[in-house]
């Protein structure tokens, strides 16, 4: 459903997107992550139609965004970032127009509209100008909009931004919903987002594509993949236990009598670390394997860029 090919864009001598390539198919939500100003946001413009690109195209169901951007935006809801809204309109009057603008009318702007309104959980704030409220609920007006003419694509720039835990976790719900139907790209700062939503995630930084893989395969990159933490009341014993086996590549203290043990090949360790502390009469208060921690592979791609 989107296809990007050699996507380029320079603001005068700062190249801000570098060649990036990739396709997204129905089902599929996509993370974005980089560092700030790695070029993110000016993807996701260009993607939508909004910027052009120095070089390069996108493609949206099959057409251009150069020579069909009419038809891109149809397809596409989109969330910029900062979601600019008329800051005197009510939350109605504002999606009233959006309904509009997209060519709804009659009953059915005002069924869009309730249907947009519901999933975002915006019923109650509907009469309010949009200059009152908090910054979550302005986010979720700019995801009400995105959403209104339940397009194919959604390109989703930071949608959680603002939000507390509970309203992220159920905008989570809504994009897991929606997701076997659509094709989704969220941009996102929130690692533990990318878990939870996503099948694939991609990591730029300064414009370039470093790394194209899903959650679980990004994870494996991590250091604590496989690591084994283990609660121990001798601590030092236990530490020296572990250093002497094949397959433990280093011993950290962790904490007030923790320890974590790192695997020399990420394969899992954690019978063989329970069956060496029990064989040295050493007791385990608790042990537990680490899946890998996404941070972690975040900032050793980053900085190698």
């Amino acid at each position: 459903m989107i296809e990007v090919k050699g996507l380029s864009k320079r603001f005068g001598d700062s190249l801000a997107v570098d060649d990036i390539s990739f396709r997204l198919s129905k089902g599929e939500v996509l993370g974005f992550l980089g560092p700030n100003g790695a070029g993110k946001s000016t993807t996701m413009k260009m993607i939508s139609g909004f910027l052009s690109p120095t070089s390069g195209t996108a493609l949206i169901n099959g057409d251009d965004v150069r020579n069909k951007p009419i038809e891109v935006k149809r397809a596409i809801g989109y969330l910029p970032e900062g979601a600019p809204m008329w800051a005197d309109m009510s939350v109605g009057g504002f999606l009233k127009f959006i309904s509009a603008v997209r060519g709804f009318k009659g009953d059915d702007a005002v069924k869009k509209v309730q249907k947009a309104a519901e999933l975002t959980q915006l019923n109650d704030v509907l009469m309010q100008p949009i200059e009152t409220l908090s910054k979550g609920f302005k986010r979720r007006v700019g995801l009400a909009q995105a959403m209104l003419h339940d397009p194919e694509i959604l390109i989703l720039d930071e949608p959680t931004d603002g939000l507390d835990p509970n309203q992220k976790h159920q905008v989570r719900k809504l994009i897991k919903k929606m997701a076997h139907k659509k094709a989704i790209i969220i941009s996102t700062h929130i690692l533990e987002e990318v878990e939870a939503v996503c099948t694939r995630a991609i990591i730029i930084a300064k414009g370039k594509l470093l790394t194209d893989a899903t959650p679980r395969e990004l994870l494996k990159k991590s250091r604590h993949y496989n690591a084994v933490s283990i609660a121990v009341p001798n601590i030092e014993k236990a530490q020296e236990v572990l250093e002497e086996l094949d397959s433990v590549r280093r011993v950290q203290l962790i904490g007030e009598n923790w320890l974590m043990a790192f695997p020399k090949n990420k394969e899992p360790i954690n019978e063989e670390v329970a069956q060496a502390l029990r064989s040295a009469r050493l007791k385990i208060n608790e042990i537990r394997t680490e899946g890998g921690r996404l941070d972690d592979v975040f900032r050793t791609i980053t900085r190698q860029s």
